[in-house]
Order: C-alpha cells, then sequence, then structure tokens
C-alpha cells in the first residue's frame, strides 16, 4: 500500500513564510507559519503572562494590544534570523475573516511588524487598498 506525500513536500513553496491571526474577543494572537512543514515557528500572543501586565487595565484585545503582540512577534523573528526574510500577509483576506470591526487590529499587528524591520509582503489586491484610514504599502 502506498502513501501520498503531502503536497507541500513535492512543489517548492513560493511563500514559505505567512503570517495568520487569530482575534478573539478576549486575545489577540499572531503566528508565523513555515508552508514548507506546516509548522507555527515564531508566535506571539496577548495571553501571555509579560505580555497582558505589560497592558494598560489588562485589556488584551484593543488595537494597543495588537500592536504589543505585533512588536513582540517582529522581535522574535530577529531573535531566530527570520526577519530578512519575506512573511507574507493578506490583509484584505484578514480583515474579511475577522471582520470590519477588526481591521485597526489588523492594520496594528502589520504595521507593528513592518515598523521594527521585517521583510513583510503584503499580497493585497489593488482593491483592497482603497481604504483611506490605513495605509497599504
Amino acid at each position: 500500500m502506498s502513501r501520498i506525500a503531502p503536497p507541500w513536500s513535492h512543489a517548492p513553496v513560493a511563500k514559505r513564510f505567512v503570517l495568520r491571526l487569530f482575534i478573539s474577543l478576549k486575545y489577540v494572537t499572531a503566528n508565523v507559519v513555515d508552508r514548507r512543514s506546516g509548522r507555527v515557528i515564531v508566535t506571539a500572543s496577548s495571553v501571555e503572562k509579560a505580555l497582558k501586565e505589560g497592558l494598560d487595565c489588562g485589556r488584551t484585545c484593543n488595537s494597543k494590544a495588537a500592536a504589543a503582540v505585533g512588536e513582540v512577534l517582529a522581535m522574535r523573528l530577529k531573535v531566530d534570523g527570520l526577519a530578512s526574510d519575506p512573511i507574507h500577509a493578506n490583509a484584505a483576506k484578514e480583515v474579511e475573516k475577522k471582520g470590519f470591526k477588526n481591521r485597526a487590529k489588523v492594520w496594528a499587528i502589520l504595521n507593528a511588524i513592518r515598523s521594527h524591520g521585517v521583510n513583510l509582503v503584503l499580497d493585497d489586491d489593488d482593491d483592497s487598498c482603497k481604504d483611506h484610514h490605513f495605509p497599504c504599502r
């Protein structure tokens, strides 16, 4: 009986590292996934005790908390030597999945990661950049 290998084991992956965001009513989590192995390689979350204690009034799911999560993720990427590798993110898809009211949190994470020197590549369509409140590039 032959086993079928996973699709990521044969074909080269153009977008190796991908940013995935999880936003709940209480917490914000950001993961960088290696698509070759299918594993989370770096993560940051407002659930973490050290990060939670540094936030104002224990608010773990607002835009400031999201920005803090992005900063921590960027620092961990630098420590692991992955800051220069392209990290792909689709802001329009993330906003669509998380809902319109969470777009400020999504952009807070993306801007914090980019401002700390990580090579963040936004894979958006041109239509998603028409939002006047947040920069696209």
